[in-house]
């Protein structure tokens, strides 16, 4: 690796797609973070989004593209466009890494970036001038697999390459309050408060065993939002600081973190 100082390596959460054309406060405290971080090389981003069965995959094309993987949005948002170049090279040196701590993985040269990349990364990066690769989710999978395959990537944040994971700590579709400026649900409070105090803590062991806190049930009724956070926590270092505290229509969490 090149002796740089180490990048941080992030969990944002991307709630609706609507943010693309909507960031609020959100957007400006993530393009806030993306203007601190130095010239990048690569961003690697493991996202809700991509789910398949076997192994990790890694997207490999040199032109991914983007995929509008949502329904029933405005034409606008069907319309946008991310049009960041891929990184093969950084895709075979990610895979090697992954390979070297015994993880399964296979590269795929045609997965483009789906919403949970292009989304967070039209604010974080919003010229498109560094190239994206994504990591996929396993299935199945467990938090101990994503918190791995973080720590096997994590030496690339010396190399000049960010390691994102984007989804959301409390993400239940079907519990969305749609009355303007709802306020979050209790038992989304109650979840999101138990895991920012065992983030702040380092109590890793707790984190994985995550559905026995209160209010997970509801808060997780799938786990695709939840487990890029553990991809982001095994690459980083230390305690994490609060890129972001906020909601969507009561059950959409968009707390995010920034890992040292």
């Amino acid at each position: 690796m090149s002796g740089l100082a180490p990048l941080p390596s992030l969990f944002l959460a991307h709630g609706s797609p609507m943010l693309a054309l909507e960031g609020g406060a959100w957007g400006r405290a993530v393009a806030a973070q993306g203007r601190q971080l130095p010239v990048l090389r690569a961003i690697l981003v493991c996202s809700a989004h991509w789910e398949a069965p076997g192994p990790f995959l890694l997207s490999s094309a040199v032109a991914p593209g983007v995929l509008h993987d949502f329904g029933g949005f405005p034409e606008a948002l069907h319309g946008l466009d991310y049009p960041a170049g891929g990184s093969p090279e950084v895709a075979r040196e990610a895979a090697s890494l992954l390979a070297l701590a015994g993880i399964e993985v296979r590269l795929d040269p045609r997965r483009p970036l789906d919403h949970g990349a292009w989304v967070p990364l039209r604010y974080l990066r919003p010229g498109a001038e560094v190239p994206v690769l994504q990591l996929s989710l396993p299935r199945p999978r467990t938090p101990e697999q994503l918190l791995a395959a973080g720590r096997a990537l994590a030496p690339l944040r010396e190399n000049g390459v960010l390691l994102l994971g984007s989804g959301g700590i409390v993400h239940n579709l079907s519990r969305l309050d749609w009355e303007e400026a709802s306020a979050p649900q209790p038992w989304a409070l109650a979840f999101e408060g138990w895991v920012r105090e065992r983030l702040v803590g380092g109590d890793v062991q707790a984190l994985l065993n995550w559905r026995e806190a209160p209010g997970a049930a509801e808060s997780v009724p799938t786990s695709e939002h939840l487990d890029p956070l553990f991809f982001a926590l095994g690459a980083g270092r230390g305690e994490p600081g609060i890129l972001y505290e906020g909601w969507q229509l009561g059950s959409l969490s968009l707390s995010s973190y920034v890992f040292p």
